[in-house]
């Protein structure tokens, strides 16, 4: 795979998964509103794919050593990597209730963020079991910060 695909391929598909994740796992636990979750999938999946493409074009660029191609290829990568897994997490919130759908979302992302990190793994001759447990710590504590940060919204900040 090309440099500028693989570069945006992963930090899309890796905020994809742990945005949404946060981001779903909060509104849950601050609101317990299926709408408020899937507006927040929907808004993550437009709003903050461009956000982070954007970002991945300046910062592609600001290393001057990438061609235009380049950089517009890493950008849109990042984008829609970034939009299809965002909106992968919608399926179990349209067709489940939403406390089964926010365990199946963590379940899915997880095992996607595991088996990414599994290929980056062997794509380094690395230990696969250390890189994968490191990148699914990282996301289990974006999980439960972002799960007490609702609870602690729907408390009323007390």
């Amino acid at each position: 795979m090309k440099h500028s695909l693989k570069t945006g391929f992963s930090f899309g598909s890796t905020s994809g998964i742990i945005t949404t994740l946060g981001l779903m796992v909060g509104l849950h636990a601050g609101t317990q509103s299926k709408l408020a979750v899937l507006g927040g999938i929907l808004t993550i999946a437009v709003a903050d794919a461009f956000s982070d493409a954007l970002g991945i074009h300046i910062s592609e660029e600001s290393e001057n050593k990438h061609t235009t191609k380049e950089i517009w290829e890493s950008t849109a990568a990042t984008f829609l990597s970034k939009f299809v897994f965002a909106i992968t997490f919608l399926v179990p919130v349209l067709w489940l209730p939403l406390p089964t759908a926010i365990v199946v979302s963590v379940a899915w992302g997880l095992s996607l963020l595991g088996l990414f990190s599994f290929f980056i793994a062997k794509a380094q001759h690395a230990k696969a079991w250390r890189i994968i447990a490191e990148h699914l710590i990282i996301a289990w504590v974006v999980i439960v910060i972002t799960h007490y940060v609702g609870v602690w919204i729907k408390s009323g900040f007390g």
